[in-house]
Order: structure tokens, then sequence, then C-alpha cells
């Protein structure tokens, strides 16, 4: 039977249970939901699988251990006792980062030093050496340290995973890969919907939508630090893959209609659709928000532009009454709107069926769901 590990998916604070939903569907056991990750157990092919396959996941980490460090003592004694060499060889390389909140210990650089000299001292003992080129595959230490507890990672991961490889470029304000993909499961997209974006900006949300439609991978088109691994045989990776692939539903009936008032953003959704390998099934109309109209049963998901200063903010709160008049936000035509402004309902002229707390980078919003 293939050695299970304890594996750690952080996530966007209020996509927990969507991601504990998704890490289920990959075949996670003893799954436990926490404010912003999921612990979980899974052997070498839950790794591969997590990282091709979870939208809503930042990274996949390897939960190595956890211990309590009021000193630099008992960090560097909790780091020592750890079973480094199962996964770090003597060549690889193997950096430390990480953060420190709410505890005695609160040097990130030296916290980050001890660990280092820890993990050096453990894996010298194990390989006979006094000297590490450190020349191999990359496996990234993390670790947090919370209240006085330690926990240490290895990073699977690499570049994050909101980095599907389909954005190259960005409009100014893109939503996150990740959360974007949160919004479209809590939008309930089947293979059969019709999707709206009347701000599609880069095409972030419709290509999301797509992708959760016909079943494709996130990952698929991008590598992972952990494929260059000697303790992950490339064979895993590639039934990971194969079964990926198998997975898509090319018969899926979904659509899209993704609009802009900019013809640069209409043109750069164009080129991300493209690179996605979800072209054929969306339809780009450069037009103002005025004019838009949702189809009978369409679904429209959107983030509307914000601004900070007060002149942007009226603009927005202008925007959001044009958009009450254009949505109908009921049952034939449902909508969800991530938004910080806390006043939106009041200029949309509805208040919403639903609302939940979301974080859009640093910026707390509420998805205004309407769909009755």
């Amino acid at each position: 039977m293939a050695e299970k590990y304890w594996l750690c998916c952080p996530c966007h604070f209020g996509l927990e249970r969507t991601l504990r939903f998704e890490v289920t569907k990959i075949g996670g056991e003893s799954i436990e939901v926490q404010d912003g990750r999921v612990l979980f157990r899974g052997d070498a092919a839950t790794i591969a699988k997590a990282n091709l396959c979870l939208s809503t996941a930042e990274r996949v980490l390897i939960q190595l251990g956890a211990f309590p460090a009021y000193t630099f003592e008992e960090l560097f004694e909790g780091m020592h006792k750890l079973p480094l060499e199962q996964w770090i060889g003597k060549d690889d390389a193997f950096p430390v980062k990480g953060h420190a909140l709410s505890s005695k210990l609160h040097s990130v650089p030296d916290c980050q030093s001890i660990l280092k000299k820890a993990a050096v001292e453990r894996l010298k003992s194990v390989y006979h050496t006094n000297w590490f080129e450190e020349s191999g595959p990359v496996h990234p230490i993390r670790f947090t340290i919370r209240k006085n507890e330690a926990v240490i990672y290895l990073d699977t991961t690499g570049v994050g995973l909101h980095k599907r490889g389909y954005r190259k470029n960005a409009n100014a304000a893109p939503i996150k890969e990740t959360l974007a993909a949160g919004i479209v499961d809590l939008a309930r997209i089947h293979s059969d919907s019709i999707v709206c974006d009347p701000f599609c900006g880069s095409g972030t949300l419709l290509i999301e939508a797509a992708l959760k439609a016909m079943r494709m991978a996130p990952g698929m088109n991008r590598r992972f630090l952990s494929e260059q691994w000697d303790q992950i045989p490339a064979e895993i990776w590639r039934e990971a893959r194969a079964e990926a692939v198998s997975h898509i539903r090319h018969d899926a009936m979904f659509t899209a209609i993704g609009s802009d008032i900019d013809p640069e953003a209409i043109a750069l959704t164009e080129e991300n659709c493209r690179r996605a390998g979800v072209k054929p099934r969306i339809k780009l109309i450069q037009r103002d928000i005025a004019d838009f109209e949702a189809p009978e049963g369409a679904i429209t998901i959107c983030n509307p532009p914000y601004g900070e200063r007060m002149l942007d903010i009226q603009k927005a709160q202008s925007l959001y009454r044009i958009m009450g008049e254009v949505f109908p936000a009921d049952a034939a035509h449902p909508c969800y709107i991530i938004t910080p402004d806390a006043d939106f309902e009041l200029h949309f002229g509805k208040p919403a069926d639903k609302k939940r707390k979301l974080y859009n980078g640093m910026i707390a919003c509420q998805l205004m769901s309407y769909y009755r």
C-alpha cells in the first residue's frame, strides 16, 4: 500500500468548503477544514492530482511536522527531529522561507536561519557530508509560527496554483484565478450553463467557468516543482495527467458571452481564451454596460470595477445603479457579483438573496448572489 502523508492546501478565506469538496473528489482522506486551508491525507498520486486538479487551492504542501517553539532552541530541535531525508536528497536544494505571527519568535530572518541550520545538521548526519552543493531539484521548505506553534511544510507546487499558464497578460485589476474558480463553483456552473460577464477584463471568470463546465484540470498546461523530484516517480505524473485528460467533457454544451467597453480588454480576453483552449466556447462583444442583455437562463458572474478614491467610488456606485437597471437578477437570470462596497445593494436597488464574505487579495469583499 502506498505511503500516506499529511497534505495542506491554503486557499482564499471563504472558499474552504469549496476546496474541501474538490479534495474529496481527488480521493483525499481524513479531511480537516481550517481557516484559509484544508488538511488531508494522501499518497504521491494524490499530490500529483491535487496540483493538477484543484482549482481553488493556492498550492499543495506536505506537512512534515508541528511542534511548540517558544525559543530558538526549541525551533532548532523540532526541525532537527523531522525526517527531511525522506524527501530531500544529498544534492537537492532546500531553501527556507515562511512567516511568524503572534509568537515570541517574531524575527522571520532569524527563524529562517535557525531552521536552515537545523535542516543542514540533520541531513549532514544522514548523508555523512559537511557540504551541500544544493545543485539538484528545488525542495522549498516553508514554515509558519503562529501562537508559538511551528508547522514545517515542503512545497510541491512552486509557482502558485493560480498561475494556470493561460494569462500571460492581464488588465489593471484582474481577479485571481483561484478566487474566480471559487466564485464559479458557488454560482453552480454546469456542463450546459450559459455564462455572461459584462466586465470581462482579461477573461478570468469566463475561462474558469469554461474549465469547470468542461471538467478541464486547471493545471494541465503547466509544470510543478515536484515533477522534478526523484521521490515522486514520473509514472505517477503521467498517469495523473492521462486521467485528467480522460475526464474532459468535449460534449459539454457550455457557452459564454463576455463583454467590455474597452476594446483592449476584449482583445486580451480573446488571447487568454485561446491559450486556455476554450476560445470556441466564448463569444466576445465590445459594449457598454447600459446595453447589456442577459439571455434567458444565463448566469451572470462579474467583478465590476471599483476604486478607493472618492471620485472612483462615485463612478463605481453610478455603475451599480446601471447594473440594477439592466440585470433582471432573478431565478431566470441569476447573478453573482463580487464587490468591496458595503452599500452595493443600496445602489443596485435590490437586496441580495445571499451574501458571502471573500477576499480579493487584501480587499474584503462580498459575493452578492441573486437567484430568486
